[in-house]
C-alpha cells in the first residue's frame, strides 16, 4: 500500500502580525461607535443637565452675578422640590426668562410675611437664614394658601429681589420649575456643590 503524504503549508501569524491587521468593518464600528456615544453624550446634556448663567443680585450672598451654575433637570422627577432648594424656573415661557429662586412654601402651606419675617402655617419659618429681614411683605401681607402643585420661591437678597411676593411672579407651579441648581462651575476659586 502506497501511502501518499499530504503536507499543507500552514502560515502562522504572531499575535502582532494578527493585531496590526484593520479591516474595513472595524474602521466602520469604531466610527459607529464614536458616533453612539456622542450622541448618549448631548442627549444627557440636553435633557438632563442645564447650564445657567446668573443675570443680577438677587440670590447674594449665596449666587452672584455672572456666575455660571449648572441645573440638574432630572432631580425632581422621582421627588419633589423641598423646602430651601434652589431651583430655576420659568418666568415668562414665550420669552425664554428663567428665574433663579430659594423654595420657601411648599404645596398645601399657607405663607405669610409678617414683620419681615415667613410665617408657614401661623408659625414663624425656622432655619430661614439665607436672607435678611424684608421691607416689603408685598402680596404675602396677606396669608396665600399655596395649592397641590404651587410653591412660593424667595431671593436670598430678599430687598433687591423679584420673587413670590410680587403678583407679576406670584406662586409657582410645579410644571414651571425646571431644575435644582446643582454645581457651581465658575468662578473656578468657587467651583463646587451649591448648598
Amino acid at each position: 500500500m502506497n501511502e501518499e503524504l499530504v503536507f499543507e503549508r500552514i502560515k502562522v501569524e504572531t499575535p502582532a502580525q494578527e493585531s496590526s491587521r484593520i479591516t474595513a468593518l472595524d474602521v466602520v464600528w469604531f466610527i459607529l461607535y464614536i458616533i453612539c456615544i456622542c450622541l448618549v453624550c448631548v442627549l444627557i446634556v440636553s435633557f438632563c443637565f442645564q447650564r445657567t448663567v446668573i443675570d443680577g443680585t438677587s440670590m447674594e450672598p449665596t449666587l452672584s452675578e455672572n456666575e455660571s451654575a449648572i441645573v440638574s433637570k432630572i432631580s425632581y422627577i422621582f421627588s419633589l422640590p423641598k423646602r430651601f432648594d434652589i431651583v430655576v424656573f420659568e418666568y415668562d415661557k414665550g420669552n425664554g426668562i428663567h428665574y433663579v429662586k430659594r423654595v420657601i412654601g411648599l404645596p398645601g402651606e399657607t405663607v405669610q410675611i409678617k414683620d419681615g419675617y415667613v410665617y408657614i402655617n401661623g408659625e414663624k419659618l425656622e432655619g430661614d437664614d439665607y436672607g435678611a429681614k424684608m421691607f416689603n411683605p408685598g402680596i404675602a401681607s396677606e396669608p396665600i394658601t399655596l395649592a397641590d402643585d404651587e410653591y412660593f420661591m424667595l431671593g436670598d437678597n430678599r430687598n433687591e429681589s423679584a420673587d413670590s411676593r410680587y403678583a407679576d411672579v406670584g406662586v409657582i407651579k410645579r410644571s414651571q420649575i425646571v431644575g435644582k441648581v446643582w454645581l457651581r462651575i465658575t468662578p473656578l476659586s468657587k467651583f463646587g456643590t451649591v448648598e
